[in-house]
């Protein structure tokens, strides 16, 4: 076995141990809302052997609905419910604060608007995504595809590097621009600052919704982050 190879296993090992962690904030009877990427699958997979005990699950995008339905839960719209009890997700970096930057699956608009209508955000993440401050990885901004270029030129104008993620559109049919170099001093403000540029439909800056636990995955377990 390699040593990127072992590397990964690692990895992958503290994911699914932060998604094993999670289900001890499911109830039964609970609707559910489940976010996208590699860490919230292993949720899914957790939560499959609970699907006796929770009615039904919100997806935060197409993938996670169609991974929650061969996993025999049943998926309800957003709209159907209103609200969800619980959201279960991870994150690209999380900081001191529990603000996280988030879309790296591209899914971050739909993650936001569940996020915020739910009334306990929990992260599950492998111990690599915690950082002293944001702005380590890019932030994914999602635009209308008729705006790329105009949006593209505002971020420049705030001091980051936008790059088109090629051959990549959203559930909701548009496009992302990864944006590195922004300066993530004030993240609520940035957060804010991105989403008044028109054309911009959501960024992956969730510190208005920051989340209210944080699950890190570790090699010698799961580490419990509140504010």
């Amino acid at each position: 076995m390699t040593q990127g190879q072992m590397k990964k296993d690692a990895l992958d090992a503290m994911k699914q141990a932060a998604a094993e962690a999670a289900l001890e904030y499911v109830r039964p009877g609970m609707t559910v809302g489940v976010g996208t990427g590699s860490t919230a699958a292993y949720f899914v997979a957790a939560l499959a052997r609970r699907r006796d005990k929770i009615m039904t699950a919100v997806a935060s995008s197409e993938a996670t609905a169609a991974a929650l339905r061969a996993a025999g839960i049943a998926v309800v719209d957003l709209a159907a419910v209103g609200s969800v009890p619980l959201y279960v997700d991870g994150a690209d970096e999380v900081d001191p604060e529990l603000r996280l930057i988030k879309g790296g699956g591209g899914a971050h608009t739909r993650e936001k608007a569940v996020a915020t209508a739910a009334g306990l955000f929990v992260c599950i993440v492998d111990e690599t995504k915690l950082a002293h401050r944001l702005g380590g990885v890019p932030v994914p901004v999602e635009v209308l595809p008729a705006s790329a270029a105009a949006v593209a030129a505002r971020l420049f104008a705030l001091g980051g590097t936008p790059a088109s993620r090629t051959g990549f559109v959203t559930d909701g049919g548009n496009v992302i621009l990864d944006v590195a170099g922004l300066d993530l001093s004030d993240p609520e403000r940035l957060e804010f600052t991105i989403d008044a540029i028109p054309g911009v439909v959501e960024n992956g800056i969730f510190a208005r919704r920051r989340a209210d636990v944080v699950l890190a995955g570790a090699a010698d377990g799961v580490g419990v982050l509140r504010i």
